[in-house]
């Protein structure tokens, strides 16, 4: 029996499911670079170089171990439109009986998979993505009967499923969560690591030559490129994190300072997602620095949270509620992304400084893509699906099941609290109080009103008030609400003439000189 086993450009691990009982004498396994998933958003050219160069190194590694590999380049002479036309030439190519493919990470595409036994007249057997730790059917059990959803209570299931960070069935060090001393400020006294990097090798070379050619309007450059391609990269990646930026990752997690892109950040959120790491290695990485007395709790526990708990947990969020999150707008959002996402250039110092490192880097860390980015989108009222396109297009860790709950769940609120309790909605002063870009900005933080003052002060208010009828009954809202209806009536309407023309000229009046 010969099989034709399909692997995607995200599942790039020799354990994935689909090579489960292979036989190297009689099956055949297909990869391809696909010109529908370039392109169907824009996505940003480094993005782009690292998806290309990680599945041929990862095609070269299964022929190394003796496997058959048809891999299609996007630069062939013959290059493939969509996955079904790839598999398509494959099945007339050889005598399969069936076709086994992992389940894929996005909805779009499983739905393409879905059409293929009637496309080809051969079974497809779609099997599910072990490297989760939480299964579809874990998730549903998991959430069956909850008037909501919160990743806090589902991170300490999956702790004690897992024995993580645990003694007995009680966490070590008393708490479940050392969030609370995971909010310091930045200061000038930091010296901050500077992330990983190898430099390309041929192959990859040849990729960012090929994306130069073929995306010359997609955002960033192909070049300067130093991401891991391989699972060796990646966890030297993963090891250069522990030894050099985890010991203060979870003091200053969410923060943010003038030109230092990287922080204390690990920077392995496209590995995971692309299988070249796996979450428990992540985690035992970082629970190891913990017993070896490398890292404190609250640096160890942040991280594991985010790949134990928030990973899985949007994840089991996205599947539950896929077809239709992607149209959800709470608050019926229409203004237009500015253009000062694609171009930085805004007078905004904040905003500035993280759509400037997203081109340089197809990277910014949490805050800055939550605070900063996603903060701007929400007040300003923006249409969902336009900042989700620009979330998914330019960061090189974005797969639409990781990035869509992230975007409309909690930066957006665009679900009406499916995700978070609460709008994640600020004014200036928490980017001040959390970041140094404030110094260097053509706004005064700390004027509330007028031409000088920073946009976000009024658009936060301004937000409050247009919505009220849709947030004055959330419990978590209520005191800002209190607080706007103590200010006299001339307050009030300072903020909505400013928050009206800054609006009205946004897509103008913002650019440098």
């Amino acid at each position: 029996m010969a099989v034709l086993r399909v692997i995607l450009g995200d599942q790039l691990s020799p354990t994935i499911s689909s090579l489960h009982g292979a036989d190297k004498t009689k099956d055949t396994i297909l990869i391809c670079e696909v010109q529908q998933e370039a392109t169907y958003v824009k996505h940003h050219k480094k993005k782009l170089v690292f998806i290309f160069s990680a599945m041929r190194h990862f095609a070269q590694e299964l022929r190394d171990a003796k496997y058959r590999v048809i891999y299609h380049k996007l630069d062939d002479a013959t290059p493939v439109s969509r996955f079904s036309d790839a598999v398509t030439r494959a099945a007339q190519m050889g005598d399969f009986d069936e076709i086994v493919v992992t389940e894929p990470s996005e909805y779009r595409v499983l739905e393409e998979i879905k059409l293929w036994p009637d496309l080809l007249n051969l079974p497809v057997d779609i099997r599910p993505d072990t490297r989760f730790l939480a299964s579809h059917s874990d998730f549903q059990n998991w959430s069956a009967g909850r008037k909501s959803l919160r990743m806090e209570y589902f991170y300490r299931e999956m702790r004690k499923r897992y024995n993580i960070l645990m003694e007995g069935d009680q966490p070590i060090g008393d708490q479940w969560n050392f969030d609370s001393d995971n909010r310091k400020a930045p200061n000038a006294t930091l010296t901050i690591p500077d992330t990983f990097r190898l430099a390309p090798d041929g192959v990859t070379q040849e990729v960012c030559a090929m994306v130069e050619q073929l995306f010359p309007d997609h955002m960033g450059a192909a070049t300067p490129f130093h991401f891991a391609v391989t699972a060796e990269g990646a966890r030297a990646a993963l090891q250069q994190f522990v030894e050099e930026r985890l010991a203060f990752f979870g003091d200053y997690q969410d923060a943010m300072l003038q030109d230092e892109a990287w922080m204390f950040h690990a920077h392995i959120g496209l590995y995971l997602n692309t299988g070249l790491l796996l979450p428990l290695e992540c985690i035992a990485a970082a629970e190891q620095a913990y017993h070896r007395g490398q890292a404190p709790l609250n640096a160890v526990e942040g991280f594991i949270r985010q790949i134990l708990g928030w990973r899985e947990f949007v994840r089991g969020l996205y599947w539950q509620n896929m077809p239709g999150y992607e149209t959800l707008n709470f608050f019926d959002a229409q203004r237009d992304l500015p253009d000062f996402y694609w171009t930085a250039d805004t007078r905004m110092n904040c905003l500035r400084q993280s759509v400037q490192e997203t081109i340089d880097h197809a990277y910014a860390h949490h805050i800055q893509r939550l605070m900063v980015l996603g903060n701007f989108a929400l007040l300003a009222g923006i249409l969902p699906a336009q900042v989700n396109d620009w979330f998914l297009s330019v960061y090189a860790d974005a797969f639409e099941w990781v990035e869509l709950p992230n975007v409309s769940g909690m930066a957006l609120f665009a679900d009406g609290g499916k995700l978070a309790s609460k709008p994640y909605a600020s004014g200036g002063g928490y980017i001040n109080k959390m970041s140094n870009y404030c110094k260097g900005c053509s706004y005064s933080v700390t004027a509330k009103n007028g031409p000088k003052a920073c946009p976000f002060n009024y658009l936060y208010w301004d937000f409050l008030d247009r919505n009220r009828a849709k947030l004055r009954a959330n419990p978590r809202v209520g005191m800002m609400y209190r607080v706007y209806d103590h200010m006299d009536a001339d307050k009030q309407q300072a903020i909505r003439s400013d928050a009206e023309q800054f609006l009205k000229d946004l897509a103008t009046q913002d650019r440098t000189p």
